[in-house]
């Protein structure tokens, strides 16, 4: 059931500042979701041409390391002495309208061969440069998506408040306004026009009082 609201000045006021900062709320959150798609936009822009490199990163990669596997019949022993490459430091945060978009700070460690160069041939050094430089794009990849799917999740949630706005809130304040507004109107119109009756009623009345003054003259001459 709607509350009801009785039509007063008051309440005509507070409606209307109501629909105005309803439609100012509209109007920033539409400019904010445009922001948002054109930087989604670009980000996905950036992620699809990121996965072509990155796919043409990891082919030659593992043709390097079949190759070198090839030419020196395994290389599992190795690789063994490769360390992990803990080379993603930490992670922090820029804001895109009020969403925090991720930033990975990507510091590779120095390329230093820890196996044995005389049981190594240059096809293995090129399968480690080119899995290196595959890594680098893959957390260049996961900075890119993550932030469009942070992008994607405000642009919803931006498009639901902008939409519940301008069905919702803005069409009622909207009737609400109009329906004071002709009670108010409608209220002024009756007290016109019972000032006018009283009006009429007075003025008939100071007609007749005349009369009757000039009928007791004459019994009080007398």
């Amino acid at each position: 059931m709607s509350e009801q609201i009785f039509a007063t000045k008051g309440n005509l006021m507070a409606a209307k500042k109501s629909l105005a900062l309803s439609s100012m709320g509209f109007d920033l959150l539409d400019r904010k979701r445009n922001v948002l798609i054109r930087e989604m936009m670009g980000l996905l822009d950036k992620s699809k041409l990121l996965r072509s490199e990155i796919g043409s990163a990891y082919q030659q990669a593992y043709q390097k390391l079949e190759l070198a596997n090839r030419t020196l019949g395994t290389v599992g022993d190795l690789v063994q002495a490769v360390p992990v490459d803990n080379g993603i430091s930490r992670i922090h945060f820029r804001s895109v309208m009020g969403v925090d978009i991720p930033i990975v700070e990507y510091e590779e460690p120095p390329r230093r061969l820890s196996y044995g160069v005389s049981q190594s041939n240059s096809q293995l050094d090129d399968a480690y440069r080119c899995f290196c430089e595959a890594k680098r794009m893959t957390a260049m990849l996961a900075e890119v998506e993550n932030s469009a799917f942070r992008l994607a999740q405000a642009i919803v949630k931006t498009q639901r408040r902008a939409n519940a706005l301008k069905n919702v809130s803005i069409p009622m304040l909207e009737t609400t306004v109009k329906v004071i507004t002709e009670a108010l109107e409608e209220k002024e119109r009756e007290e016109f026009s019972r000032l006018k009756v009283i009006k009429s009623r007075k003025e008939r009345e100071a007609e007749r009082k005349p009369e009757g003054n000039l009928e007791k003259n004459p019994r009080q001459a007398g």
